[in-house]
């Protein structure tokens, strides 16, 4: 067995970052500071290696990092040279002018890139070892059946530092010694990416969210206690002998965490990990609920906690609730009155769901925001956007409403007063499809009203296409309904009859579509009577 040498795997100096080249879709291999050159000129199509879940951890981490790094420097424009950003970064590290901080690979009683110094210097009796990268990742999926666990047993170098970025930045509590991050609402909670970001590549994102990071520093610092001036902000450079917990006011605002004791080495030419447990978490922030200053996470503001990402992902009521709704506090990074250099933008949404020894899926979801949406949001006007998305949320939950009644008459052979549990589930199973195809076109929808010369006409046309997508979703179940003779038309016929005349009665709450439909009523009696 051969030991590599004692520092290895610089980003700063060496090429362990890949990307695809934008002008020509050439995957190029970079150190940390040639890719922030190459950000900075928006050269950066997407990175090969990088994992859907690992998106945000990336960016968030790209983007704290050159925020602290130009803090510190006194500006705020971007670096243009790869030297400039590589002096900066060691500058945030004076105490380990070799580089180590920055290196997956160091001797264990030195800090490296998201490990902490081993206090002691040993790290022989950790017991947890990992031979692939993915297996220190943050996803815990039942049985494998999600994604398999422990196939990156070929692991390049940037395998490792995702992964590791990965856990050290999202994870949460795993049984005991396993502590999670402090950017979350507690040990079960999760860490989501709120945000805007310019339709296009990366780089555009992220020098919009420097600037946003920047002009909010001195806020965040006093709203959340944090240190506007020397404070610890990258935290695996301070010594963690597992027993105690830094103390959350003595952080930098843009602080970039690790929540485990886990060191990476190099055997024989291959990286692998060893971790222990810690009998506290890394940093004292439990009764915070998550309001720490993070410029991705959203704040309850009733309940004075951050945003948890449930299983049901970003739907279009909560995505409504975070774009227009007062419920939430939104972050540093949903600005939207940065440049946007001609492009259109986009509302950006990620995070996975944990659960209690489990992940319940990644969700992402982005939203195209509309010119007259975009205006109405810089100038505070959420109000009128909340009263149109409430309205559209309400008519689809009514149509879906009247559209399980309808299924239940069909799966009830025509009689409107058999509510077996049986038939109860099979309208559930069949109008749940419903309201999941209107979550996906939800915004573009929106989006349509609000552009158009007249939006009450555009209403009306979309709700008599939701109810026409509803009709299609009855008239698709009729293969599951009653098969035989009379039995079958009677069943559908009824079907039919109480979804046309639920639309059609003074009690529906919808009165756009009973008054259309009155309307279309009186004008066929009419043509009628001068037929006659």
């Amino acid at each position: 067995m051969t030991m590599a040498p004692e520092l290895q795997f610089s980003l700063l100096t060496e090429p362990i970052i890949r990307y695809r080249r934008a002008s020509d879709g050439e995957t190029v291999k970079v150190c940390l500071p040639e890719l922030f050159v190459a950000l900075a000129v928006d050269q950066v199509h997407d990175y090969p290696s990088l994992r859907p879940h690992q998106r945000h951890p990336w960016h968030a981490f790209l983007v704290q990092l050159a925020a602290i790094a130009l803090h510190q420097a006194e500006r705020t424009a971007v670096f243009e040279t790869v030297q400039e950003w590589r002096d900066a970064l060691l500058a945030l590290t004076p105490d380990d002018p070799d580089g180590a901080a920055w290196c997956l690979v160091s001797p264990p009683d030195r800090p490296a890139l998201l490990q902490a110094p081993a206090v002691g210097g040993g790290v022989l009796d950790w017991k947890s070892e990992a031979y692939a990268a993915d297996e220190i990742d943050m996803l815990v999926t039942s049985k494998n059946h999600d994604l398999k666990g422990s196939r990156a047993r070929r692991a390049q170098p940037e395998d490792w530092l995702f992964a590791l970025l990965s856990l050290q930045t999202q994870e949460g509590f795993l049984g005991a010694g396993n502590y999670g991050i402090s950017r979350m609402n507690g040990g079960f909670a999760s860490k989501p990416g709120v945000g805007v970001a310019a339709v296009g590549l990366p780089g555009v994102r992220w020098v919009r969210d420097i600037a946003a990071l920047l002009a909010r520093r001195d806020q965040t610092a006093e709203a959340h206690g944090l240190q506007d001036e020397g404070g610890l902000a990258l935290v695996w450079l301070a010594p963690w002998d597992g027993l105690g917990s830094l103390s959350f006011a003595k952080l930098d605002p843009f602080y970039i965490e690790i929540c485990r004791r886990l060191r990476l080495r190099c055997i024989d030419g291959k990286i692998m990990s060893v971790g222990t447990g810690s009998k506290a978490a890394r940093i004292a922030a439990k009764e915070l609920n998550g309001l720490t200053g993070d410029a991705w996470t959203p704040i309850d503001v009733e309940g004075g906690k951050a945003l948890t990402i449930t299983s049901n992902g970003f739907n279009y009521k909560l995505v409504s609730e975070l774009m227009f709704g007062g419920k939430y506090q939104s972050p540093t990074a949903h600005n939207l009155d940065q440049p946007v250099s001609g492009s259109s933008l986009i509302f950006i949404t990620q995070g996975i769901t944990r659960g209690q020894g489990k992940t319940e899926g990644y969700h992402e979801r982005r939203v195209p925001i509309s010119p007259k949406v975009r205006g109405l949001l810089i100038t505070n006007q959420k109000a009128q956007l909340e009263r149109i998305s409430g309205q559209r949320i309400a008519a689809i939950g009514e149509v879906r409403k009247l559209l399980w009644l309808a299924l239940a008459v069909l799966f009830a052979n025509g009689n409107s007063g058999d509510s077996t549990e049986g038939n109860k589930a099979k309208a559930s199973k069949f109008s749940a499809p419903f309201e999941a195809a209107e979550d996906t076109r939800f915004f573009d929808d929106l989006n349509e009203e609000m552009e158009a010369a007249d939006p009450g006409a555009q209403r009306l046309q979309w709700l008599l296409g939701l109810v026409n997508r509803a009709e299609s979703v009855l008239t698709a179940a009729f293969n599951a309904g009653p098969r035989s003779g009379i039995q079958k038309y009677r069943a559908q016929s009824a079907a039919l009859s109480r979804f046309h005349g639920g639309l059609r009665s003074d009690k529906f709450p919808i009165p756009d579509l009973v008054n259309h439909y009155r309307q279309q009523t009186i004008k066929r009696q009419e043509e009628t009577s001068e037929h006659a």
